[in-house]
């Protein structure tokens, strides 16, 4: 077994007096339950949860070393008040930023890889959107087969571009050996994204969401984000109005909208990395946008203790079992006792989230799209 503490070096401590200018906070409030990294390291056992800062910004393409976004959005986490007290906490610090921006990653894979040895779920908060191949490298050094949702307006395969932020996907999604099963994005806005974009992800057996299909079906996300080992999220998703300090576009998400994803992500029992990148502190004086975030993660974590009730799929007795037949295809569909959700079993016996939907359009002898995506994956 790995060595939490072997992860030290990496990392730099912070002070709660320094991070919350003194100001008190009750026993009711997360800041007072977290197991934090001042000047000894927490202990890590029977942790669920690390939050690990990230002041790395270099990947946007400005020669920023170090910003205070992580401690900002940290100090709003802390405020707010603890409904889970069966969820630990652990907050590790910040990651020290290395000379070049490699060196950053590597730290930064380095520490996520130890904690997944150890089974905790990491948050990272701060930093540019790029760190996602840094989160996503900790996986593929441990060659571990993984799915992956990313949330941004943007779909960063911008190939000719300088810009780090701009085009990891690249690297990320083509790079060889490459362990990415299926990669998801979500709320992208198509007037950001080359229309020969899309069709090379679909090539790929990727699959894209609109904006505004995920905020019409927002409830068909659900099962996009129930086997994902890895979430991305880009605060540029949101519209201005939600995130100053993050967004590019008028349009968007809602505050509300990206707080049921965070939750449906926390909802994952498969989950165990959740980056949430492009947070602007000086664009944010209102701290609006930091407030945000701290609500992500407390709906991340509200979803977490609901992750816990879920039935393991080999409990039968714990589901409704549903037989039907679509396009002369004898169906499988389960749904949840204890929380109601839905899977479906694919012919070759494997069986795949999807939602009440799936299951309505197979009773009316039509194919779910899910269905038939997941086959094209198969092939």
């Amino acid at each position: 077994m790995s060595d939490p503490l072997l992860i030290q070096d990496f990392l730099q401590p912070i002070s709660l007096s320094k991070l919350m200018n003194d100001e008190a906070l009750n026993e009711s409030q997360w800041g007072t339950h977290i197991r934090l990294y001042e000047e000894d390291f927490p202990d890590l056992k029977e942790v669920d949860i690390v939050l690990l800062g990230i002041p790395e910004e270099r990947g946007n393409g400005f020669n920023i070393f170090s910003s205070n976004g992580a401690d900002i959005i940290r100090k709003e986490f802390f405020q707010s008040y603890q409904w889970h007290p069966d969820i630990r906490i652990a907050d590790i610090g910040n990651i020290k930023t290395g000379q070049n921006i490699s060196d950053t990653y590597a730290a930064i894979r380095t520490v996520i890889k130890t904690l997944l040895a150890e089974k905790i779920t990491v948050i990272l908060i701060g930093g540019s959107h790029d760190i996602t191949l840094a989160q996503y490298s900790a996986y593929a050094e441990i060659k571990k087969l993984i799915e992956v949702v990313c949330i941004d307006a943007l779909i960063n395969l911008v190939g000719e571009s300088s810009i780090k932020s701009e085009n990891f996907l690249m690297e990320m999604l083509t790079g060889e050996p490459n362990f990415i099963k299926t990669y998801h994005h979500l709320a992208f806005q198509s007037y950001y994204v080359h229309p020969s974009m899309l069709q090379t992800m679909d090539k790929l057996g990727f699959d894209c969401y609109r904006v505004g299909a995920v905020k019409e079906h927002l409830m068909e996300m659900e099962p996009v984000l129930r086997s994902t080992q890895l979430v991305s999220i880009d605060m540029s998703a949101l519209a201005h109005a939600y995130a100053p300090g993050s967004a590019i576009s008028p349009n968007g998400l809602t505050g509300e909208e990206m707080c049921t994803l965070t939750r449906f992500a926390g909802m994952s029992q498969q989950l165990s990395t959740l980056g949430i990148y492009g947070y602007n502190a000086a664009a944010d004086p209102s701290r609006q946008t930091a407030m945000q975030i701290a609500q992500m993660i407390w709906y991340f974590i509200d979803g977490k203790t609901k992750a816990a009730t879920e039935s393991s799929l080999s409990d039968r007795d714990d589901f409704n079992e549903f037989h039907t037949a679509f396009n002369e295809i004898e169906a499988l569909f389960l749904q949840s006792k204890r929380t109601g959700r839905w899977w479906m079993q694919l012919p070759d016996g494997k069986i795949i989230p999807c939602s009440e939907r799936d299951y309505r359009l197979a009773a009316q002898n039509e194919i779910p799209e899910r269905w038939f995506r997941a086959q094209e994956r198969e092939f």
